[in-house]
C-alpha cells in the first residue's frame, strides 16, 4: 500500500465530508478510492482526490442532481450539465411564485366562487399543435403551441387551450384553432363554462370553482379542460385578459 494513502475517515475530514457519503458517492460511481484493502474491504483515498471530493460537496449543497455532477467531474459539457440544472432551477422558482401569488389571492378573497353557466356547443373542426409538459412547464409548453398555430396562418377565432382533467407527471397539452379544413374534430355537447379575468398563472382558482361546481350538482365532468383566449396578451394588459374555461358534462 501506498504511504500516501489517506484512510477514509481522515479523507473524510480533509474534505469536510462524512464517511457515509464519501462511501455513497463510491457506490455511485462519482469518486472511487484509490485503493480498496481486499481483506477488510476499507477505503483509501489520496489527497489530490480532495478537490474532487470538495466539489462534489459544493455542488451537492446548491442541490445539483447527483447524475449532473457526475458529468461535471467527468469534463463531458460542465457549462451545459450546469446550465440546464440552473434553468430547471429558474422554472421551479417561477411556478413558486406562481403559487405564492395565487395563494395570496385566496388570502384576501376566500377560496373562488365562479359563476357557471350551461350551454351546448357543436363539434368543431380544427388544427391542433401538441406538447409534452409537466405541472411546473405548462406555460412554456402551452407557448410553443400558440407560436406553432399561428405560424400555420390566421386563426379564424380564438384559440383554445387544451388540458387533461388530472395532471400527471408528464402529459401533453394542445392548442386548437378552428379550420374548415383542419385534420381533427373538436367534439360537441353540453359543457359548464366559466370567465375568467385576469392573467393566465390564477386561471387555476376558477378552474376550481368550475370543477367544485360540477362535483357540487353531481356532473361527471370529461377532459379535456378547455381555455378560450378572447383576449391578445400583448393587447390586453393581464388583469384584463379574459379567458373561458369550458368543461364537457359527460352525464349531458
Amino acid at each position: 500500500m501506498s504511504e500516501d494513502l489517506l484512510p477514509i475517515g481522515r479523507f473524510a475530514r480533509l474534505c469536510r465530508l462524512s464517511v457515509k457519503q464519501l462511501r455513497h458517492y463510491d457506490e455511485l460511481g462519482l469518486l472511487a478510492p484509490a485503493w480498496v484493502d481486499p481483506d477488510s474491504g476499507y477505503r483509501y483515498y489520496r489527497a489530490a482526490q480532495a478537490r474532487d471530493a470538495m466539489s462534489i460537496g459544493l455542488l451537492r449543497s446548491l442541490d445539483v442532481p447527483l447524475a449532473a455532477i457526475g458529468q461535471v467531474l467527468a469534463g463531458e459539457d460542465p457549462a451545459g450539465a450546469l446550465g440546464e440544472v440552473r434553468d430547471r432551477m429558474e422554472a421551479d422558482l417561477a411556478r413558486r411564485r406562481r403559487v405564492l401569488a395565487t395563494l395570496d389571492r385566496v388570502l384576501a378573497e376566500g377560496l373562488p366562487q365562479v359563476a357557471v353557466t350551461v350551454r351546448r356547443e357543436p363539434a368543431r373542426r380544427v388544427r391542433v399543435e401538441r406538447d409534452a409538459a409537466t405541472p411546473s412547464s405548462i406555460p412554456e409548453a402551452t407557448s410553443r403551441c400558440v407560436v406553432r398555430v399561428l405560424a400555420g396562418g390566421v386563426p379564424m377565432g380564438p384559440l383554445i387551450g387544451l388540458f387533461p382533467l388530472d395532471l400527471a407527471e408528464e402529459f401533453v397539452v394542445g392548442v386548437a384553432t378552428e379550420d374548415p379544413s383542419g385534420p381533427e374534430i373538436l367534439p360537441g355537447g353540453t359543457f359548464a363554462t366559466a370567465t375568467h379575468v385576469g392573467p393566465y398563472d390564477r386561471i387555476d382558482l376558477t378552474g376550481h370553482g368550475l370543477l367544485a361546481w360540477c362535483g357540487e350538482r353531481g356532473h361527471t365532468p370529461a377532459g379535456p379542460v378547455r381555455e378560450v383566449y378572447l383576449t391578445v396578451p400583448g393587447d390586453t394588459p393581464p388583469e384584463h385578459l379574459v379567458t373561458e374555461l369550458m368543461i364537457r358534462l359527460e352525464d349531458q
